[in-house]
């Protein structure tokens, strides 16, 4: 199942985030699922395995296990290199041992001060707030993009963590549209302001924390999962599924494309079989009343600055 992007690309509608992955799993995590059969992997240079993804990806391709073209790949371009937009695709490319990207986004709305290409560190002035480099505007940025697709680089390009107005103000200055906007959005966090906005104005919305963050940001920002919450356990019971798949079962039906992450095989298994099942119209009317209007990914712990606020 996939969705056709506005420039008439397709991106598959289930794919695999690989941010924390550790390299010495990526090779096994990115070979077995590409056996289940993903073909959509979410990448981005602040991850730091672009490498190690791009050496399981080159071995996938070799063992003739699957195509180039047959595999749809994201990666990001870090807040640090809004300036530096053809040398940070480049980078990524070379790392990924790839002709060209499918889809590249900007990662966050925010430039900050740039520490060299490939370096996607976060630095903090001497009050130990964000660094942030106000002499290069967003629109600027966007016009760099474009260029990547002009170049044959990427093919399609697209925005994250942009909200509403931000979303607008690029729909207002693109020569090229985004694609894609990648954002928060689970049942915890479910923004459909946000979302029915990006679909009516042909913005494909992606989930990059589908499941809420589960472990990885309980660990990281001390926030709470959505898999614990009764009332979409008693949906599990119901379908016989798990809380996870009916999570991701959920973003599916609201027409959101998502990108579990995993570091277990049982895990890849399970988050790819959500096609076999639909949620019905109650049920998704019931997901809504479970809304906290919580963002559960939140880099203000570490930047000193809350660009949410």
């Amino acid at each position: 199942m996939a969705i056709t992007l506005n420039d008439g690309f397709k991106l598959p509608m289930v794919g695999l985030g690989v941010w924390r992955m550790e390299g010495k799993d990526i090779r096994d995590l990115i070979i077995n699922s590409i056996k289940i059969g993903y073909r959509h992997f979410d990448c981005a240079a602040d991850y730091g395995n672009e490498a190690e993804v791009g050496e399981a990806l080159s071995e996938a391709f070799r063992i003739g296990l699957v195509k180039r073209e047959d595999l749809f790949i994201t990666t990001k371009l870090w807040n640090t290199d809004h300036g530096h937009v053809l040398e940070a695709c480049k980078d990524s490319l070379k790392k990924l041992q790839l002709d060209y990207l499918d889809l590249y986004l900007i990662h966050f709305p925010v430039a900050i001060k740039h520490t060299g290409i490939g370096e996607t560190g976060s630095p903090v002035d001497e009050d130990g707030v964000l660094d942030i480099d106000t002499t290069i505007s967003l629109e600027t940025t966007w016009h760099a993009m474009e260029d990547l697709v002009s170049k044959g680089l990427v093919r399609s390009i697209g925005i994250s963590n942009y909200d509403i107005f931000l979303t607008r103000d690029c729909l207002a200055y693109s020569k090229v549209k985004p694609a894609v906007n990648q954002i928060e959005t689970h049942p915890y966090f479910q923004r459909d302001c946000l979302v029915k906005f990006c679909q009516k104005h042909g913005i494909c919305v992606t989930a990059h924390t589908p499941l809420g963050g589960a472990t990885a940001n309980t660990e990281w920002f001390g926030t709470v999962s959505c898999l614990d919450d009764p009332i979409l356990k008693g949906l599990a019971e119901k379908y016989k599924k798990t809380v996870a798949q009916i999570v991701l079962r959920w973003g599916i039906q609201r027409n959101v494309v998502v990108i579990p992450k995993t570091s277990k095989f049982e895990r890849l298994q399970e988050n790819f079989q959500v096609f076999d099942f639909e949620l019905a119209k109650e049920d998704m009317d019931l997901i809504k009343t479970v809304d906290r209007k919580y963002r559960t990914n939140q880099p203000a712990r570490f930047w000193g600055i809350d660009l949410y606020a």
